[in-house]
């Protein structure tokens, strides 16, 4: 199972910090760097900044050489799917084949609100990632395309150049209901779930097993991953120590006790032994790769925890 790192863009991290991180995944082996893809901070800080999402990521494929970049993930509702196909094929050419394209419905209607993106009714929003999965597909896949559906019409182009990649990886995410999961199976290589506890995660798995089945797909070419939270340190004392200091950035109130007991089910929270033995956990049930999410952004010594030690706890 790889271990991979996920960072919410939209909470102050600045370009500086962002190259930082992907630098420290580089240098610890860190096989895969994914960030969020909003305008608004999701805590309600309104103070906190967003750069966005494919400009990062574009910038970040200049700079790096390893290191596999991602969206997890990027709503259907902030761009026409013909450019977002084209952002994520020139980030893979810069990045010579190392970018994934996570893609969702949306749901933070306040960000919407905001910067006037249209958020429709959940039905709706689902019918245009439907749309916009196939289109991106077929704009990446080889050959012309053309589409006529109810929210977008391509009259058809051989859109050039195609992904370095022979095939664009595409992320869909959910909680294994039956829409997301359909869709995932029809124009995805990976559906990503959060939060997930094992037993959760096996259940969620064996759902979209079904569903590459009903879609004449091989099961065994699913790839199933989990993005959770991640506060983890060598001893207790400097998981406590993080926990502090996650509650100060928050501004929760809490006390570092007080903020490691809030961590959510599923949460990968504890020393190296402990967090090993939750990751494991995970792999047991079928889960391929874990995006770990780090909200202390600036903390880069966790990069080294987790291509170090907490991989190594892995075996």
């Amino acid at each position: 199972m790889d271990l991979c790192v996920m960072i919410e863009g939209q909470e102050d991290v600045t370009w500086e910090q962002w190259q930082a991180i992907a630098a420290g995944c580089e240098q610890h082996g860190i096989p895969a760097l994914f960030r969020s893809d909003h305008y608004l901070s999701v805590a309600g800080v309104h103070a906190r900044g967003s750069l966005d999402a494919w400009g990062t990521l574009c910038a970040l494929a200049a700079v790096t050489s390893t290191v596999r970049l991602g969206t997890l993930v990027s709503p259907a509702t902030f761009r026409h799917p013909a450019v977002l196909a084209k952002l994520a094929v020139t980030a893979d050419h810069v990045s010579g084949g190392r970018i994934e394209l996570g893609l969702g419905a949306g749901w933070m209607e306040a960000e919407h609100a905001a910067f006037g993106f249209p958020f429709p009714d959940v039905r709706t929003r689902m019918a245009i990632l439907a749309e916009q999965l196939a289109i991106v597909r077929g704009l990446c896949d080889e050959g012309p395309f053309a589409f006529a559906g109810e929210h977008y019409r391509l009259e058809g182009v051989d859109a050039l150049p195609k992904p370095v990649q022979p095939r664009l990886p595409i992320i869909v995410g959910g909680n294994a209901g039956p829409r997301s999961a359909a869709l995932a199976a029809r124009f995805a290589d990976e559906y990503n779930t959060v939060f997930a506890t094992p037993d959760e995660a096996r259940d969620r798995r064996a759902v979209v097993e079904g569903a590459w089945r009903d879609a004449g797909r091989d099961p065994e070419t699913l790839r199933f991953s989990v993005m959770t939270g991640c506060l983890v340190g060598r001893d207790d004392a400097a998981v406590l120590e993080r926990a502090g200091r996650l509650a100060e950035r928050n501004g929760t109130g809490r006390s570092a006790r007080e903020e490691l007991e809030a961590v959510r089910p599923g949460a990968i929270a504890g020393t190296i032994d402990a967090a090993g033995e939750q990751l494991r956990a995970l792999a047991a049930v079928g889960v391929d790769r874990v995006m770990l999410q780090l909200l202390l952004h600036d903390e880069l010594d966790q990069l080294e925890l987790i291509g170090g030690e907490l991989t190594r706890a892995l075996t």
